[in-house]
C-alpha cells in the first residue's frame, strides 16, 4: 500500500499516511473541456463499482464561499488572492481529499495545484516562494493535462457564452477589451501549463478530438493506472 508523498514538507501529521485510494487530476484551462470529462469518469469508475470523490477549487467549506465573494467584488491584490486560493486548497486537501483516500475511494481532482501555479506565474508570483508556499501539496498518482491551442479555445469559450472577467485575465490590463485580453492572457496560462508538463510528470492529452475519442485515451490511461503500470 502507498504511503503518503508531498512536493515539499507536507501537512502536518500526514507523514507517512497509508493511502489505498486513486488521486487523479484533471489539468486544463477554462473552456477545455474538464468538467465534462471529470463527470464522465466519475460515472465510469462508479460503474465499476468503485468508491468515487470529485473535487475542485473554491469549494472549501472553510473559505470558498468568501473565495468566490472576493472574485466578485475584485477588491483583493494578487498576493491576498494567492493566499486565499492556498488556504482552500489545503483546507479541502485535509478534510476532504486524504480522508478520502485513506477510505479507498478514488479521487477526481477538477483542477489542482498545476492550475494555481500557473495562474500565480503569469500573475508574477516568485516561483520558489510558490512552491515553498505549497509544499504541502499531496502528490497525485496520476495528472492528466487536457492541452489546446488558443485559436481551438476561443471558439469553444464563444460557444459556451460570454467571456469571463477571470478567464480573460482582466486584473493584468493586459488589453482594453475581454476578446484580446482572453487571447493573451490564455496563451500565457497555455505557456505555463506546457512548461511543467516535464517537471511534473504530467501526462498530456490532446483535447481537440471530440469528446468520446478524448475520454476513450483517459479510460486507457487510468485503466493502466489500477493495474500498476505508468498512464
Amino acid at each position: 500500500m502507498k504511503k503518503a508523498r508531498f512536493y515539499g514538507q507536507g501537512l502536518p501529521g500526514m507523514e507517512g499516511l497509508e493511502l489505498p485510494g486513486k488521486l487523479i487530476v484533471i489539468e486544463g484551462t477554462d473552456g477545455v473541456g474538464r468538467s465534462t470529462h471529470v463527470n464522465l469518469l466519475h460515472d465510469w469508475l462508479e460503474s465499476k463499482g468503485k468508491g468515487v470523490l470529485v473535487t475542485g477549487l473554491t469549494r472549501s467549506p472553510l473559505v470558498g464561499e468568501g473565495l468566490k465573494a472576493a472574485k466578485e467584488t475584485k477588491y483583493l491584490g494578487h498576493l491576498t488572492m494567492t493566499l486565499f486560493y492556498a488556504t482552500d486548497f489545503a483546507d479541502r486537501l485535509e478534510h476532504e481529499i486524504i480522508p478520502a483516500l485513506r477510505a479507498g475511494f478514488v479521487v477526481i481532482a477538477d483542477r489542482y495545484l498545476f492550475t494555481l501555479l500557473a495562474r500565480d506565474k503569469v500573475r508574477g508570483a516568485d516561483s520558489q516562494w510558490l512552491r515553498d508556499l505549497y509544499g504541502f501539496t499531496l502528490i497525485p498518482d496520476a495528472v492528466f493535462y487536457l492541452s489546446i491551442d488558443v485559436d481551438t479555445l476561443i471558439p469553444r469559450v464563444l460557444r459556451a457564452g460570454k467571456l469571463n472577467y477571470w478567464e480573460a485575465g482582466m486584473d493584468l490590463g493586459l488589453a482594453d477589451n475581454l476578446f484580446d485580453s482572453f487571447r493573451e492572457y490564455q496563451s500565457r496560462l497555455l505557456g505555463e501549463f506546457d512548461a511543467m508538463t516535464k517537471e511534473f510528470a504530467i501526462t498530456v492529452i490532446d483535447s481537440k478530438g471530440s469528446i468520446n475519442s478524448v475520454q476513450t485515451k483517459l479510460r486507457k490511461k487510468i485503466e493502466k493506472l489500477f493495474k500498476g503500470t505508468t498512464p
